[in-house]
């Protein structure tokens, strides 16, 4: 939760004040367009956290704000889309000035409902003023079926009607969540799966400047900037846009998954909330890992392998290793290649396979996980000698390894195996290694001589793991 900061004191509090010190009033866009223009001029980072867009979805969505539209980001899940929306708040300023007590954030220079135009008329520049911090102007809907035109727009309030009000009095409505985004950023997350009866309701709010409630109108010029987000298979299937709602947003802007592996590491590395180190080579695994599931031709590629993935799986892997370590009362736990087979049965529910590979998911991915791990195997330590470790089982030598094994014990049976130093300089582990990335290291390469066939494995009923014999 965004815990927002207490007003400065040195801000006006009356119209007349705001006057004196030469506040300009700008639309949201204008805003949005010369903080943006400010962020470009200066060098510093325009959306600080999104991964991988640098050279493809930002510039589109940087044209947008300048041009002053409203956009639909198209992606398949996790790829980041209300991460990009919520970016936006950032380009806002710090504060802004609304007419104190107004119900739709209105600038002390612009009032748009009765009220505060008659407060505004009757105060002149002695209007109370205060101010809102940007993080509270955002308002986000996620488009269910159940979503009403009141939920978005309004309702009249049986309690002023009561009080006395007419039915045709705008004073009896309730303001729904997009008037009370007035002078925001308002976005709608799967927007195909809003009704077309109340896309229609947001379209008028939008484009016409009025709402009708209750078979009245009200003229509400709001100023707002519309984002919404949309799946491509859900856009046309199941649900659509309407014609003069699609037509009202000036940019559409595909997303896409992190386009090279070391994006993808980058996004796991950012993103994941890791209880014991994960050492790169086998984070790397885990993003091979999840790239392979993506491009499987058994995974149904119209539902997307989110980000989430990668990321669940890097910290499922590093749970693994601190339970471990707990198990075994070692301090410092370090996730070892082992640890990624627990990831196959773990994460399966976040991948939709195709019809006819019912029953078989986990041998699926098991065989694109040891895939990623000898693509890996071949990436960090091709060329080395590692003659050091096969000689240990050519003479008869039997290295056991597994989930619950330590890491002085995994060292203590390979002993001063002549290589080690070098494994550990190209896995970036070189530098005083502790004994768990030294034992990882161990792993990786055991692993990776089993599945480039030059050393046996196999594994035992308590579940252990036996490399050569």
């Amino acid at each position: 939760m965004t815990v927002t900061p207490d007003q400065p004191l040195d801000l006006p509090r009356t119209v007349g004040e705001l006057r004196a010190e030469g506040h300009r009033f700008r639309t949201v866009k204008e805003e949005l367009r010369e903080n943006l223009l400010a962020r470009l001029r200066s060098g510093e980072p325009r959306f600080p956290g999104i991964v991988g867009y640098d050279d493809t979805v930002l510039p589109e969505l940087e044209r947008a704000i300048l041009a002053g539209h409203d956009l639909v980001l198209l992606g398949e899940r996790g790829q980041g889309k209300t991460r990009v929306i919520r970016g936006l708040i950032s380009l806002l300023d710090e504060w802004t000035p609304i007419i104190a007590g107004s119900e739709l954030n209105e600038h002390p220079y612009e009032p748009v409902t009765p009220a505060s135009r008659r407060l505004a008329a009757e105060a002149g520049d002695a209007l109370p003023v205060d101010w809102l911090h940007r993080s509270l102007r955002y308002g986000e809907k996620l488009a269910t079926p159940d979503t009403s035109v009141g939920d978005l727009i309004g309702d009249v309030d049986p309690i002023r009607v009561a009080q006395g009000r007419t039915l045709g009095d705008p004073e009896t409505i309730h303001f729904g969540l997009v008037p009370r985004t007035n002078r925001g950023i308002f976005a709608v997350n799967e927007l195909p799966d809003l009704a077309e009866r109340i896309q229609v309701s947001l379209l008028n709010v939008l484009e016409e400047r009025d709402i009708q409630v209750r078979g009245y109108q009200l003229r509400l010029p709001l100023d707002i900037l519309l984002v919404a987000s949309a799946n491509p298979e859900d856009y046309t299937n199941r649900g659509r846009i309407i014609t003069p709602l699609k037509d009202r947003f000036g940019a559409e802007i595909r997303t896409h998954y992190p386009l090279d592996l070391d994006l993808e590491m980058d996004l796991v590395r950012q993103e994941a909330r890791l209880v014991a180190q994960v050492p790169d080579h086998v984070v790397e695994v885990l993003a091979r890992f999840t790239r392979a599931v993506r491009e499987s031709p058994a995974v149904d590629a119209r539902s997307g392998v989110s980000a989430r993935f990668a990321i669940a799986a890097a910290e499922t892997v590093a749970a693994s290793a601190l339970r471990r370590a707990g198990m075994l009362g070692e301090d410092l736990p370090v996730a070892r290649i082992g640890d990624t087979v627990s990831v196959t049965s773990t994460l399966r529910g976040k991948v939709e396979f195709d019809s006819g590979e019912e029953g078989r998911e986990i041998e699926i991915l098991a065989h694109l996980l040891r895939t990623a791990t000898a693509d890996t195997f071949r990436s960090r330590l091709a060329g080395l000698d590692l003659s050091g470790f096969t000689d240990l089982v050519a003479e008869g030598q039997v290295i056991e390894t597994g989930e619950l094994a330590g890491a002085d014990e995994i060292l203590r049976q390979v002993g001063t195996v002549p290589g080690l130093a070098k494994v550990l300089d190209r896995l970036g582990l070189g530098d005083a290694p502790g004994r768990g990335e030294a034992a990882a290291a161990v792993e990786f390469a055991l692993e990776g001589l089993h599945l480039t066939r030059r050393l046996s494995k196999d594994l035992t009923d308590d579940g252990r793991t036996v490399y050569g014999g």
